[in-house]
């Protein structure tokens, strides 16, 4: 991996122009089948941009994008670009308060969102500045056989608006950009704001955390030479959401800059992931670690081939060593010359930040900064740097790191600091170490670290303990409130398909732990589910079953 690029001091637009101007004829998204060219793709946005200042949207302005992965959702994406706007991008299956929250955080004067969510965007519309809703369905872009199944199988079922002068259906809203004859291009740098993610999930409210042109192209160029390999032309499964730093980062940004095809999916299901590996053999594919647990499960996958894979990066959560071994002898049982790729980062970069090599592989390890990316382990909550090895707050610097959280000067003054080196630092509240060759280890959220009897104990260090029994799927410890420790730890475990909770399997598991947990660490109890509660994006949700443990406490 180099030490150093070269970034586009461009729009994210104006990057994807340059692609198309490269690559016109290669296919930028297919979406069920349905395929467009990067030339065809490029029309769309300027259609779309034409239509977004028809209806009044200004250079500086910001546009809220409510959608899945579909067409309109990408084309919205790059054409509030086109013209000098900010994307402020959201989870269609926000609750209407957390809509109305995000609408009036970012100051949106416009709204893009899928028909699905528009009963709950009824309900609050009126309490914001948005002047004007566009309303999309998933269908919209299908083949019209598939369009008219989704129809009858679900699309009638959804609430659709009546068409007024502040709702629009999409296909009528691209109409009203014909008569647009002025150019929309803005020709927005680098430096300039281009989008609003949000981050959170697992704890605290959702921050906005505001992103430039720079953030996403200098990712997108990093992505491309960390991943080596990858050429014009190759197929990206894109089932992250856009709505995510991951997804809207890698999935779609890097695979334009690059002039790959994104296999757009507007929702995703464990279960047919078989299938959409087979049907459309993409060359990489990036998931959380829950998506690799549900593809080693699956059956249908015993004798599927999968030598056309690149790269298969896991990101988003932690990912278990004993978890990685099963993924890696998958794949090399089923012909791919790969081994999934570990990576870290958070929304306060865009999302990854650096990646497993794919020759060497070190236990425990995250991999190696991106380039022109700069680690550093502090001791946390100062600028003092520890010696290799030495766990520490894990900072990091470089072309990625976010512009700031939205109207939060004081909580961006805390992450964002300067350091005697002339650097400015992102402290991330991660807990991690680095040995003396810059390979980055994390432990965790230095938020999410129990104290027991004075004792500091690391849920993931127990996690990947009990995940090593053969029995075990997966499992999340969390600390439970105690009247003379503190914190004591309570695990939740998921067994294997085909193993049942009996005695005797019970009895196993904690032997195990007991063998390989130092005893102040050692779960007090252990409770043994079908599944464990996630996040909208996939991650184990452990600030929900703290909250369960709670709940009990208080009925006690």
């Amino acid at each position: 991996m180099p030490k150093n690029l070269e970034y586009k001091n461009t729009s994210l637009y104006d990057a994807v122009l340059e692609t198309s101007q490269k690559h016109p004829d290669l296919i930028a998204y297919d979406y069920f089948g349905v395929k467009k060219t990067y030339k065809e793709f490029i029309e769309q946005i300027n259609e779309c941009a034409k239509s977004l200042k028809a209806i009044g949207v200004k250079e500086k302005d910001s546009v809220t994008i409510c959608m899945p992965n579909t067409p309109e959702g990408v084309i919205a994406f790059y054409a509030i670009n086109v013209i000098g706007a900010t994307a402020n991008m959201i989870h269609p299956l926000s609750s209407e308060n957390e809509i109305k929250y995000y609408l009036t955080l970012s100051e949106s004067v416009a709204l893009i969102a899928v028909d699905i969510a528009w009963e709950k965007i009824a309900k609050i519309i009126d309490e914001t500045n948005v002047k004007n809703t566009v309303i999309a369905s998933v269908k919209d872009s299908m083949p019209f056989a598939l369009g008219v199944g989704y129809w009858v199988t679900r699309g009638r079922k959804v609430k659709r608006p009546k068409t007024n002068g502040k709702t629009i259906s999409w296909k009528n809203f691209i109409e009203l950009g014909k008569n647009y004859l002025k150019d929309c291009n803005a020709h927005s740098k680098g430096e300039d704001r281009a989008v609003i993610l949000y981050s959170g999930g697992t704890t605290g409210s959702p921050k906005g955390i505001v992103l430039s042109n720079l953030n996403f192209n200098a990712l997108a160029a990093q992505g491309i030479a960390a991943c080596g390999g990858l050429k014009p032309g190759d197929s990206v499964l894109a089932i992250m959401p856009i709505f995510h730093g991951f997804g809207l980062g890698i999935c779609i940004h890097t695979v334009m800059y690059l002039g790959g095809t994104a296999i757009l999916q507007p929702q995703f299901s464990a279960k047919t992931f078989d299938k959409l590996l087979t049907k459309y053999r993409p060359n990489v594919i990036a998931g959380v670690p829950t998506l690799y647990e549900a593809l080693l499960r699956n059956k249908r996958m015993n004798k599927v081939d999968l030598s056309f894979l690149k790269v298969v990066i896991s990101g988003g959560d932690s990912l278990s060593i004993s978890l990685k071994k099963r993924i890696d002898k998958f794949l090399k049982e089923h012909n791919a010359n790969v081994q999934v790729r570990e990576g870290y980062g958070l929304t306060e970069c865009v999302t990854g930040t650096c990646l497993t090599p794919n020759s060497e592989y070190r236990e425990g390890s995250i991999g190696i900064p991106y380039p022109d990316t700069y680690y550093k382990i502090v001791k946390p909550n100062t600028h003092i740097e520890v010696e290799y090895g030495t766990d520490g707050e894990i900072c990091l610097s470089g072309p990625t790191v976010m512009m700031g959280y939205l109207n939060e000067p004081k909580e961006t003054t805390h992450v964002l600091r300067l350091h005697d080196d002339g650097l400015l630092w992102l402290h991330t509240g991660d807990l991690g170490c680095m040995d003396s060759d810059g390979w980055v280890y994390f432990k965790q959220r230095i938020k999410r670290m129990i104290i027991s009897s004075g004792y500091s104990i690391y849920p993931q260090h127990i996690e990947n303990i009990i995940d090593n029994h053969p029995d075990v799927l997966t499992s999340t410890v969390i600390g439970v409130d105690h009247p003379y420790k503190v914190q004591v730890i309570k695990a939740f475990v998921v067994l294997r398909n085909g193993i049942e909770a009996t005695e005797e399997v019970k009895q196993s598991i904690y032997e195990h732990c007991e063998k390989n947990i130092a005893k102040y660490s050692m779960p007090y109890e252990f409770e043994y589910r079908d599944s464990l509660p996630k996040t909208l994006v996939g991650k184990v949700a452990y600030i929900k079953l703290m909250e369960e443990e709670n709940n009990k406490e208080r009925v006690n």
